[in-house]
């Protein structure tokens, strides 16, 4: 959402306030500092163990106290979380019109991914503008009925966000040196694969699988696994369950924008259940295998840049292999191509925006 703050803040007609939950306090600092936004309301709902009853709760209660301080003319919301879900609906409650930014991806399946497809589809019923980032969100949202007169396809403010970042601060000497004090343990000879896995629906054995993988692929000697571990503990007991000692494999905290960024351009191939890696990791040129059996970004594996694997140990090993020992098959998915926007759907959404204030 970065991009559509500065280009709300930039129109000279529309003014925006930004409210946060509070989730993960340090990460989003280091967002909003590198982009310079200063939120404005700040819920504080994490705490420890935290569920989703609670989560979908807490914002809702908070955000009432925030809309009945702020009476906004519309509330912007993004993507699939309970966050968005939550906030749209105290939104719908107060009777202020609801924007969904990234509107209209389906995989019309509830259980993948869980629970970001049900918070996705009860979003899109609420919200009066849907920006879809893809014709094909914008077909979905068609499917169901959606006025069309609603619908507008922008891109993806991810794509926004990215072009900023590279274009301002990633390939620069002081960010060079850096990442080089910041990932000293890399070593140059050796590939790196880069991974990411916090889907709810890879609980339950996907992840141990998937990390089985990786510490074979580790293994091989000739490149390495480098694994910022989601905060969820879930997700770092069956990291450290199967990966604590693997050879090659460097388990790190969870990384920042910018040094993921960083991460991603250097790295070989990516394997992740990411759905937002699915559309940063073309734009670097990156082969992407998606630990999932369905993902609501189709474009990408059409494109053929993206594959889904699922979490069976032998077919990300299969798959990995292929791009790690075929030249051939890594180029024909390294093609820097994105089917995710051109990196002006901000100021696309705040125009649309701004032709609709009463």
């Amino acid at each position: 959402m970065a991009p559509v703050v500065r280009a709300i803040e930039a129109s000279g007609t529309l003014e925006g306030r930004v409210c946060v939950t509070g989730q993960h306090a340090e990460m989003l600092k280091q967002v909003t500092d590198l982009f310079g936004i200063a939120p404005h309301h700040d819920l504080q709902i994490m705490k420890a163990g935290q569920g989703l009853t609670y989560v979908t709760t807490a914002v809702l209660t908070g955000m009432e106290t925030v809309l009945a301080a702020e009476k906004p003319d519309a509330v912007l919301v993004h993507g699939d979380t309970t966050t968005s879900m939550a906030a749209a609906l105290a939104a719908f409650y107060a009777g202020i019109p609801v924007g969904h930014v990234e509107a209209g991806l389906r995989t019309r399946d509830l259980s993948a991914p869980w629970p970001e497809e049900a918070n996705r589809q009860i979003t899109g019923r609420l919200a009066r503008w849907h920006f879809a980032p893809t014709a094909g969100a914008r077909r979905n949202l068609l499917d169901e009925a959606v006025p069309e007169a609603q619908i507008h396809v922008t891109g993806n403010t991810v794509i926004d966000a990215l072009h900023h970042i590279q274009s301002t601060v990633l390939e620069t000497e002081a960010t060079e040196a850096e990442m080089a004090a910041r990932f000293g343990f890399l070593d140059p000879a050796k590939r790196m694969i880069l991974v990411t896995g916090h889907r709810r629906e890879n609980f339950d054995g996907g992840l141990d699988r998937m990390c089985t993988a990786l510490a074979a692929l580790a293994g091989r000697g000739d490149c390495q696994v480098v694994y910022p571990v989601h905060l969820n503990p879930v997700v770092r007991a069956a990291a450290d369950r199967v990966l604590a000692n693997a050879p090659g494999v460097h388990l790190i905290e969870p990384q920042p924008y910018l040094p993921f960024l960083w991460l991603m351009a250097r790295s070989h191939l990516i394997i992740t259940d990411s759905g937002g890696i699915q559309e940063e990791g073309p734009s670097f040129g990156k082969p992407v295998l998606v630990t999932r059996d369905v993902t609501e970004r189709p474009e990408a594996v059409e494109a053929g840049t993206v594959r889904l694997v699922g979490t069976d140990t032998e077919t990300i090993l299969t798959e990995a292999t292929r791009l790690l020992d075929n030249a051939e098959a890594h180029a024909d998915m390294a093609r820097a191509h994105n089917p995710y926007g051109d990196g002006k759907a901000a100021g696309r959404i705040t125009e649309i925006l701004t032709g609709d204030a009463p």
